[in-house]
């Protein structure tokens, strides 16, 4: 091929020139476009996470705070029932303790109550067999030496909380007497009792003997 001539190639560098000049390279087109995709401007199926979520309506919310109410009111309720029973179970368990040591002895003054009846019975018939002249000095000191045991006997007995009744005048309880025989109501009210033929005892204010009364009843004519 022959070389090309001087004028052709000004000619080339002139139109390239002319054309660089008419349109300069403008960057705003290139970041506007970076742009729109950055921040998801272009077409394309939208993202259903994105979509605002409808408040809940103001009666779901009064009906819900309701229901919470009455689950609070509930378990506020078995709450004190629970604190009443576990109180009345302690209570209970204060008492059978208390009385557990009250009366773990019970037994005991029952069968020891007998040996007082025999030495009472003792000292009253020796005591009615002497009389204050008697010369048998041995008989008055037995009877002596039998009131003081009785007496301390007593008093042992009520230290320890038992006590013997004394109903005489008093009016029959069928709670701490027994009734072994009805007299005539000579001077007495009917329903008091009149005799007693078995001493009753108390223990800490229970009875664990009952007396055995005669009971003064109106006479039949």
């Amino acid at each position: 091929f022959p070389p090309s001539s001087p004028t052709a190639s000004s000619a080339a560098g002139s139109r390239i020139l002319n054309s660089s000049v008419s349109s300069p390279y403008c960057p705003c087109a290139f970041s506007t476009a970076a742009q729109q995709r950055s921040t998801g401007d272009e077409c394309g199926p939208e993202d259903p996470r994105d979509e605002p979520r409808h408040p809940l309506s103001e009666r779901t919310l009064e009906l819900k705070a309701s229901k919470l109410e009455e689950q609070v009111r509930d378990l506020t309720e078995r709450y004190r029932k629970a604190l009443a029973d576990s109180e009345n179970v302690r209570r209970r368990t204060q008492k059978f303790v208390e009385d557990a040591k009250l009366f773990g002895i019970q037994s005991f003054c029952k069968d020891l109550v007998e040996v007082a009846d025999i030495l009472e019975k003792t000292t009253e018939s020796t005591e009615r067999e002497t009389e204050p002249s008697d010369p048998k000095p041995t008989l008055k000191k037995i009877y002596e030496g039998l009131s003081l045991i009785e007496a301390k006997l007593q008093s042992v007995f009520a230290k320890h909380g038992l006590q013997k009744m004394n109903p005489v005048g008093g009016k029959y309880d069928p709670y701490d007497h027994e009734i072994v025989c009805h007299v005539p109501a000579e001077g007495m009210q009917p329903g008091t009792v009149a005799l007693v033929t078995q001493d009753g005892y108390k223990l800490h204010g229970r009875t664990i003997r009952h007396a055995h009364v005669g009971v003064a009843v109106e006479s039949q004519e």
